[in-house]
């Protein structure tokens, strides 16, 4: 078999939009900053505004102190704008010291300017509520150097915005522990190209310098960092250049092969952590059930059974009895032991001036145990006194909140499901060619997916995965691409074809040449924007937040209030004697109404409520192909009352074609194709490119008659772009102009009658007509029609039926724009505007009180994306675009922007349900634990009861989000054969 990789036709090499991500992350999901090569070396340079600086010797004062400072290179020093440079070594000191030291000197900073930013992610152990989240986001705040910080509470992560000149992401851990939570790092800096190796064969740290000198020097590597305790190596590199299979081979060629180097693949964490965190709760629970099973029996069981009951109830000295001694010793562990995590909790809650569950949990077992104690120490010293202890209570709460801890971690687990699901479609080998010179393949191996590299040839059998994103050399098959778009048919791939990593191939042998490998394939960027998505806020969680902030303090007072409202009550006489139940006194029934209300409002669920939600729907949505980019464009898009779409890519297929050519002058046919081939061979807009394919293919046809092969066109000159209406360039000497009828305008390019009726007939048949003009007159003119999208009209439709109304702007004429718009069922159209007139349109509608969403595909709708409160670009489009929206829509099927509308709707709507049920056990569960009802009915809630309620409602909460697991998105499809359209949307 021979495969010619740089066959000219295929262009596979050197082409910069193979380089380019197929998904394009956007600033909220990733700043790094790569690391410096040599951290003992590297120098940096801030930048300072000084005031006060008033002649040449202020000058001198602050170059001098700061040049006695240990590290300071080179100090630059601006008296006219009092602007300072200090080139300094971060090794040594930071910009903190520098800009006290010039503080110090009298002169005011008035300006602090940090050039760089770094991102860590981190993994948070030990959150119980949103009170915990919160705490922690201001104890990172407050450390100096951060920047920005957000933590995940449904997530169990932090992503931190820092100065690395300042501190560093081992310090942020420190000062994470300090607040009482565990952390581990998941990445920070540039972990984008960077590779972990396991080394075999080295022994010394010569060893380790041997190895790291020659890395260093291969070309490509940017970064190697040593570890001789692990026996590992880090390496940061260029893909253009190197990749994880050449650092290998270049660490084996050291030394003539007397080291040996491995992929090290760590094993994944949040995996690993969930499985931990899991058993963690389930063997307290168990652990607090061998004592408070027992416990229960001797409390509630056995004595109401009358041989049992009397050896209960011996005496081992004055009242102190067997029971009341069985009951101390089995509740005392399961207190201090198995409860100890709830005083380390409220310990650094407090701490941080917060409260949160564990002081809530504290307060209420610790009140139960000690009282109880006090009753036994009383029994002790008095033969006549009777006391009713509380050793179960405090057991059974501790048991029951653990029971439920376990049950939500459990249910937790599933809500990224969807993610995991995602995570594994990559395949974990794969098969790779090697070729020889002539690009002959001289053999096949099997190697990791993780060491692929660019420009790499893998073949793909039928039934296997595309292990990465790339073209398609030789071969045809039809590829299965529903795990990543949802699209159940699979299309069919020849060479030229692009193949996503992680699609399955459905029959014929594939040769794949990989473009993207890495973090650079679109199945990992979907899974690093879903993870931002998850990790950011919604809008909506601030009315939780708000609600923590004195939902703990008020339920302190409140129980308080309670514990103070039976106790009066009880000692004046108000109410009488036999409300107070048998083994009890006043203050023994108010403490428990005062320990209820305490156990069963807890903020656990409501923390819960928005982030478990959003992280099922973020999910859920990149399985069905729509990229949702946080929970704020998730909030969005369900008050979104019009939509605006662009016509030519989004409407439309976006592959237009030349349906018609017409001369309007004596300019032959093939100089009309030379001149409009040469004005629009820069020109990246679909309807260029089109007529360029058009107009190269009737130019060989003419040279073809002709016998001749002479295809050299001139270049164009002083090419210029104008938005909206076309190009213009100097073809030789002639002026050429290749735009719409505005464009000649522009240039007062007469128009006249018959080149008017020409536009005029085929705009009607919703063609659009480009106008060709040299030296001012108008040459000629070709029609280009553009086929609408088959589920367009369906899709306006359904959204009317939802209350949306639709828009369609667009920079082509008024009448192909009506025409379009008719065939589509749009009512409303702005043509021939440019893409600020498009942005300028959707401020208008803003202005009218809408919430607007735009979807479009290229460059010229960016600031229309952005303008938007919802932007919506289609997956096939450019980069640019796919950043600048808020959603994307991966199939570019126009379904999507129902489904993501109806997503969000459905999500919004949930959160409100977990809201209910957040708030319904303490609207309900806080007057009944009070005794409200028990004056009229006799009810009371139990402590132990209480809690189970605390953890039912968390529970609830997590599994009323997993339902969003079961959605199914809203469709639209047509009966062909009674030929009419229909809507259906599932229950």
């Amino acid at each position: 078999m021979n495969i010619n990789v740089g066959d000219n036709k295929m262009e596979l090499n050197g082409r910069d939009d193979l380089k380019r991500p197929l998904l394009e992350p956007s600033d909220s999901v990733c700043v790094t900053i790569p690391e410096p090569v040599d951290k003992l070396e590297k120098k940096r340079t801030v930048m300072f505004k000084i005031g006060n600086i008033k002649c040449a010797s202020c000058v001198t004062s602050i170059e001098s102190v700061l040049g006695e400072i240990n590290g300071v290179e080179s100090v630059s020093v601006s008296p006219i704008h009092g602007y300072a440079a200090i080139e300094y070594v971060p090794k040594l000191v930071n910009p903190k010291i520098i800009k006290e030291t010039i503080e110090d000197a009298g002169f005011p900073v008035k300006e602090f300017s940090e050039q760089q930013i770094a991102v860590c992610r981190l993994r948070i152990k030990g959150m119980a509520c949103t009170s915990c989240s919160e705490s922690l986001e201001r104890a990172l705040k407050f450390l100096d150097g951060v920047k920005k910080a957000v933590v995940g509470l449904a997530l169990e992560e932090a992503k931190v915005h820092f100065d690395p000149n300042v501190t560093d992401s081992d310090r942020i851990i420190e000062a994470i522990e300090d607040a009482g939570f565990g952390a581990d790092l998941i990445s920070s800096g540039n972990e984008a190209n960077k590779v972990h190796l396991k080394l075999e064969g080295v022994s010394s740290v010569e060893d380790m310098n041997t190895i790291k000198s020659y890395l260093e020097s291969a070309i490509g590597v940017n970064h190697v960092e040593m570890d001789l305790e692990e026996k590992m190596a880090t390496v940061n590199y260029d893909p253009d250049f190197t990749g994880p299979r050449s650092i290998i081979e270049a660490v084996q060629e050291v030394a003539h092969g007397s080291y040996k180097a491995s992929l090290y693949i760590p094993p994944r964490q949040r995996e690993t952590e969930q499985h931990h965190e899991i058993n963690n709760y389930r063997n307290q629970f168990l652990l607090s059930c061998l004592f408070s099973v027992p416990l229960f029996i001797f409390s509630m069981v056995l004595p109401m059974l009358p041989p049992f009951g009397d050896w209960l109830e011996y005496k081992i000295y004055n009242m102190f009895t067997v029971g009341l001694l069985l009951r101390w010793v089995l509740c005392t562990p399961v207190q201090f032991i198995v409860g100890r995590r709830f005083y380390k909790g409220s310990y650094h809650a407090l701490r941080l001036k917060s409260a949160n569950m564990d002081v809530l949990v504290a307060m209420g077992t610790n009140a139960a145990y000690f009282y109880s104690v006090y009753v036994a120490i009383k029994s002790l010293s008095s033969d006549t006194f009777k006391g009713q202890d509380f050793f179960e209570t405090s057991a059974m709460l501790i048991s029951f909140i653990l029971l439920g801890k376990y049950l939500e971690v459990l249910a937790k687990g599933k809500t990224s499901d969807a993610l995991a699901k995602l995570t594994d479609l990559a395949p974990d080998s794969a098969c790779l060619l090697i070729l020889d010179d002539d690009g002959n393949v001289v053999s096949e191996v099997a190697i990791s997916t993780q060491l692929i590299q660019r420009n790499d040839i893998i073949k793909i059998i039928p039934g296997e995965k595309v292990p990465v994103d790339g073209i398609v050399t030789d071969g045809q098959s039809y590829v299965n691409e529903s795990m990543i778009t949802g699209e159940a048919q699979p299309i069919a791939k020849k060479p030229g074809d692009k193949v996503i990593g992680g699609t399955m191939n459905e029959n014929g042998c594939l040769l794949v040449n990989a473009t993207h490998v890495g973090s650079e394939t679109a199945l990992s960027q979907i899974v690093q924007l879903v993870e931002a998505a998850q990790l950011a806020r919604a809008p909506i969680q601030k009315i939780a937040d708000r609600i923590s902030r004195f939902f703990v303090p008020a339920i302190v007072l409140t129980a308080f209030i309670t514990w103070l409202g039976w106790l009066i009550p009880g000692v004046i006489g108000i109410y009488p004697k036999h409300w107070i139940p048998k083994g009890m006194d006043k203050f023994e029934l108010a403490l428990q109404f005062g320990i209820s209300v305490l156990v069963v409002a807890c903020p656990c669920a409501l923390g819960l409520a928005t982030p478990t939600a959003v992280m099922v729907a973020t999910g859920k949505g990149a399985s069905l192909g729509v990229l949702i980019k946080g929970g704020n464009a998730l909030e969005k898009a369900h008050k979104v009352k019009a939509i605006v779409f662009d016509k030519t890519g989004t409407l439309t297929v976006g592959k237009p074609e030349v349906v018609n050519v017409m001369l309007f002058s004596s300019v032959s046919m093939e100089d009309f194709c030379d001149v409009a081939i040469a004005a629009e061979a820069n020109s990246q807009h679909p309807i260029a490119k089109a007529f360029l394919e058009h107009a190269r293919k009737l130019r060989q046809k003419i040279e073809s008659n002709r016998q001749s092969n002479n295809q050299h066109v001139t270049e164009a000159k002083d090419f210029e772009v104008h938005p909206g209406t076309g190009v213009s360039g100097k073809v030789g000497d002639k002026m050429v102009l290749v735009g719409n009828k505005r464009l000649m305008q522009t240039y007062n390019v007469t128009v006249g009658p018959e080149i008017e009726g020409y536009i005029s007939e085929h705009e009607q048949q919703a063609r659009t007509c480009v106008l060709v003009s040299i030296d001012g007159k108008i040459a000629g003119a070709f029609a280009v029609t553009d086929p609408v999208k088959p589920e367009a009209n369906n899709v306006i439709l359904y959204l009317r039926s939802m209350g949306i109304s639709s828009i369609m702007v667009t920079g082509d004429n008024w009448a192909t724009a009506t025409a379009i718009a008719k065939e589509v069922g749009i009512e409303k159209v702005i043509a021939e505007t440019d893409p600020i007139g498009k942005a300028d349109r959707i401020k208008d509608l803003q202005m009218r009180g809408l919430t607007v969403a735009m979807v479009g595909d290229g460059i010229n709708d960016s600031p229309a994306l952005v303008a938007a409160d919802v932007g919506m670009a289609i997956g096939a489009g450019t980069d640019v675009a796919i950043e600048a929206a808020d959603i994307v829509l991966i199939k570019s099927n126009l379904e999507d922007v129902v489904t993501a509308i109806d997503l969000s709707r459905k999500t919004i709507s949930r959160i409100w349900l977990n809201y209910v049920w957040a708030l319904g056990y303490n609207i309900l569960g806080v007057p009944v634990a009070a005794g409200i009802l028990y004056p009229f009915t006799g009810v009371r809630l139990p402590p132990w009861l209480a809690g189970a309620c605390m953890a039912a409602s968390s529970l609830s909460v997590v599994c009323s989000s997993l339902l969003l697991q079961s959605y199914r998105k809203s469709w639209v499809f047509q009966d062909t054969k009674i030929g009419h359209s229909h809507c259906s949307k599932s229950t």
